[in-house]
């Protein structure tokens, strides 16, 4: 019997070069890789649904699945995580802390983006600084135009407007015009070193090993969808999925914790690998719903608190019930 051939759209990460090398395989699956900027992959995946299996926005994610519109569902993979204090990017000739940017004007290439909500998440909660505090401009980071990839129904006291059609969200903040950005990216101004740009916190890894220690919570930027049509027709595909992606992240973790010849081109990994651990245990970057159900039931929370998502998503309803249950020796 023939293998099921499928598209699989992700980025190009150490934890999926196993399955893209043909290491790792997916059970009866002969898989065609696309490593894709994550840009690239949501867009085409949330508008027109061009593959069969691929990384997701969490945001995005939640926002179709609690509309009952969701072309895909999703298995308890998570492609991308990081800690998004580095995310927040100012005029430090004006903004000299969270509390400055009350009234002010913040960049955005998108409002639903995921790291945006964990951004929103903490200044909030941290920093008493509420969506309707701030006046949102959203628009392409290096190239105009840029648009919400989809519906928004945002609570009537949060103002987003669009950049003007010439100019980027890098540009605004350059010439002042914003006073804040705030995305996954860093804005081109920031990378040529502009000399009134900079990092909302001075040491954004203590302040974000500070919010750990005290939350508990690794953010979730991506998960791994499989179209729904697949999964009707192909029961066993949300394991088989499940099962191959935890065996990439097994192998590329090994890989890292070999320090006779560094796999990553970097100096001090074996140091940084230990004190990941030591912050957070030895399975920091989980996969599976119960190591990661107080991360998801916060974001979540906060999604349908900002009128994100139509109702109060559970955990469970990410994701197909056969994949949270995989079997054990």
């Amino acid at each position: 019997m023939s293998k099921l051939q499928l598209s699989v759209a992700i980025g190009d990460y150490d934890r999926m070069r196993p399955l893209v090398d043909g290491l790792v395989q997916i059970d009866s699956v002969d898989a065609q890789y696309m490593l894709l900027d994550p840009e690239e992959i949501f867009f085409r995946a949330f508008r027109h649904a061009d593959f069969d299996v691929c990384e997701l926005s969490l945001s995005s994610y939640s926002v179709k699945t609690a509309a009952g519109t969701s072309p895909y569902i999703a298995v308890p993979v998570f492609p991308s995580r990081a800690f998004r204090h580095t995310s927040v990017y100012v005029r430090t000739d004006r903004i000299k802390s969270p509390a400055d940017l009350k009234g002010r004007r913040v960049g955005v290439p998108e409002y639903q983006l995921t790291a945006n909500i964990w951004v929103r998440l903490f200044l909030e909660e941290d920093y008493g600084i509420r969506p309707a505090d701030v006046s949102w401009v959203r628009g392409g980071y290096e190239h105009p135009g840029r648009i919400e990839k989809i519906s928004l129904n945002l609570p009537s006291d949060v103002v987003v407007e669009s950049a003007r059609p010439d100019a980027t969200i890098s540009d605004l903040l350059a010439s002042g015009e914003v006073d804040a950005v705030i995305g996954p990216r860093a804005p081109s101004c920031f990378d040529r070193g502009h000399p009134n740009v900079g990092y909302l916190f001075s040491d954004p890894q203590a302040t974000a090993t500070d919010w750990y220690r005290r939350t508990r919570l690794f953010p979730i930027m991506h998960t791994l969808g499989i179209r729904r049509a697949l999964v009707e027709k192909h029961p066993w595909l949300p394991v088989a999925v499940t099962k191959a992606f935890e065996r990439s992240k097994a192998i590329a973790l090994a890989k890292l914790s070999d320090t006779s010849a560094t796999k990553v081109t970097l100096p001090f990994v074996e140091e940084q690998l230990g004190a990941a651990r030591r912050l957070m245990g030895a399975d920091f970057w989980s996969y599976g719903l119960e190591p990661n159900r107080e991360v998801l039931r916060r974001f979540l929370e906060r999604h349908h608190a900002e009128g994100l998502s139509s109702r109060l998503l559970s955990p469970e309803e990410l994701f197909h019930p056969s994949a949270l249950e995989l079997h054990k020796i």
